[in-house]
C-alpha cells in the first residue's frame, strides 16, 4: 500500500527536504566511521598481534561493537555538520530564497527538519539505552582480553550498607577464589550499636549465603555485653561479590533501568561516589536531545546565502561543534569529580548551545 503523504499534512518539498537531510546524515555516519575504524586498526594492530586476537573476535565482537557505539557518541556532531551542508547547499542554489518567496514562513520550513531530527532522536535514544548497552559488554570484555586489561581480580577496603542499619567492611576481597579477608558486620538500631561479627576470613557460597572463618561475635543489650568465639558460621548476607566489582567504565554495559537501579542501589548501601554512573545515566536523554538543538542552530546558522558558499558556514559549524565537544568534556569532568552535579553538568551545554540556537533563529532571515 502506497503512503499518501499529503494526507499526513506533509508537501513535496518537506520530503524533499527529510530525504537529503537523513541521507547527508547516514553518509557522513558512513564516511566518519569507516574513516574512524581504519584509524583505530592501524593503531591496535600491534596489540591484536601480540595478544593473539582472534580474526572472527576482531570484526564481530570488536568492530561491530565499536561502531555503533560511536555512532551514538557522534550524533549530534553529525546532525550538526549534515544539516550546515544539506541546507548551505540550499541557499548556495537560491532554493531557500525560492521557498520564502513561494509564501513558505521560515517556521514552517523548519517542519521537516524538526521531523528528521525526532527520528535521529528516536534512534539515538533506543541506540544509546537499550541496543549498545548488551554490545558494550562483549566490547569490553574484547578490550580487557586483548587490548588493555583494566579489571581487577581483588577489590580493598570494601564498605557499604547492605541493609538499613547493616554495615559491611571487606578489607580485600579477592574474585578469583570468592574470599575476603578481615571482614566486619556491624548492625546498628538507629545509631545504637547492638551486634557486630569480626572474621579474620569470610567466603561467598551462592545468592545471599557466606561463611566466615575464624569469627568473633558480640552482641550488645544495654550495659552488657555478650561474646561468642567459633571456627566458622554459616550466615547471611545480602549482597553479592559481583557488586564489590563494578566499576564507572562497566556502566555503559547497563540499559536505562538497571543503570537507575543500580545508582539507587548504591546511594542505599552507602556508597557516595555515584557521579560517573549519574553522569552516563542523563547522558542518554540530553544526547538524543541534542539532536535537535543542532538541526536549529544548523538551520539558522546555514539559511543564508553568503559569499564563499559552503565553505564559511561549515567552517562555523565545526566550530561550534567542537565547542559544544570541548564544554560537554569539561562539564563532564566537573560532575565526575564531584565539583558539580550530574544533572546540571549533562545539561549544561545543550542549555547553553539551545540559548545560541534560539538566537541565531531570531537572526535568521525570514
Amino acid at each position: 500500500m502506497k503512503l499518501d503523504y499529503r494526507k499526513i499534512g506533509l508537501k513535496r518539498i518537506d520530503l524533499y527536504i527529510i530525504k537529503k537531510f537523513l541521507g547527508t546524515f547516514f553518509f557522513s555516519i558512513v564516511l566518519i566511521l569507516s574513516i574512524a575504524v581504519i584509524f583505530d586498526l592501524s593503531e591496535k594492530l600491534d596489540n591484536f598481534f601480540d595478544n593473539n586476537a582472534p580474526l572472527e573476535a576482531i570484526v564481530f565482537d570488536y568492530y561491530f561493537n565499536f561502531i555503533p557505539f560511536y555512532l551514538n557518541m557522534l550524533t549530534p556532531l553529525f546532525t550538526f555538520l549534515s544539516v550546515i551542508f544539506f541546507t548551505s547547499k540550499l541557499a548556495g542554489n537560491s532554493e531557500i530564497i525560492a521557498m520564502l518567496a513561494s509564501g513558505i514562513s521560515f517556521k514552517r520550513l523548519m517542519v521537516p527538519y524538526a521531523i528528521s531530527a525526532f527520528i535521529i532522536f528516536v534512534m539515538s535514544f533506543f541506540l544509546g539505552g537499550y541496543i549498545i548497552p548488551p554490545s558494550n559488554a562483549e566490547l569490553l570484555a574484547f578490550e580487557n582480553q586483548y587490548i588493555k586489561k583494566f579489571k581487577t581480580n581483588y577489590a580493598r577496603n570494601i564498605q557499604m550498607e547492605i541493609e538499613p542499619g547493616v554495615i559491611l567492611y571487606i578489607e580485600r576481597f579477592e574474585i578469583d577464589q570468592n574470599k575476603g579477608y578481615r571482614m566486619s558486620l556491624e548492625k546498628f538500631d538507629e545509631k545504637k550499636l547492638v551486634s557486630r561479627l569480626t572474621a579474620e576470613s569470610v567466603s561467598w557460597d551462592s545468592a545471599y549465603h557466606w561463611k566466615v572463618q575464624d569469627y568473633m561475635q558480640r552482641d550488645f543489650q544495654g550495659m552488657r555485653e555478650y561474646l561468642h568465639r567459633g571456627e566458622s558460621l554459616d550466615t547471611t548476607i545480602n549482597v553479592q561479590p559481583a557488586e564489590f566489582f563494578i566499576s564507572a567504565k562497566e556502566s555503559a554495559q547497563l540499559n536505562n533501568q538497571e543503570l537507575r537501579q543500580h545508582i539507587d542501589r548504591l546511594k542505599t548501601r552507602g556508597i557516595g561516589n555515584t557521579f560517573a554512573f549519574e553522569d552516563e545515566y542523563y547522558k542518554r536523554y540530553a544526547m538524543p536531545l541534542a539532536a535537535f538543538i543542532m538541526t536549529l542552530m544548523g538551520v539558522s546558522l546555514s539559511s543564508r546565502k553568503v559569499r564563499g558558499g559552503m565553505g564559511i558556514n561549515l567552517g562555523i559549524g565545526i566550530a561550534l561543534s567542537a565547542l559544544y565537544i570541548l564544554f560537554s568534556t569539561l562539564s563532564t569532568s566537573f560532575s565526575v569529580s564531584g565539583a558539580m552535579s550530574p544533572l546540571m553538568a549533562v545539561w549544561l551545554p545543550n542549555l547553553l548551545f539551545l540559548g545560541i540556537g534560539l538566537y541565531l533563529y531570531h537572526t535568521a532571515p525570514k
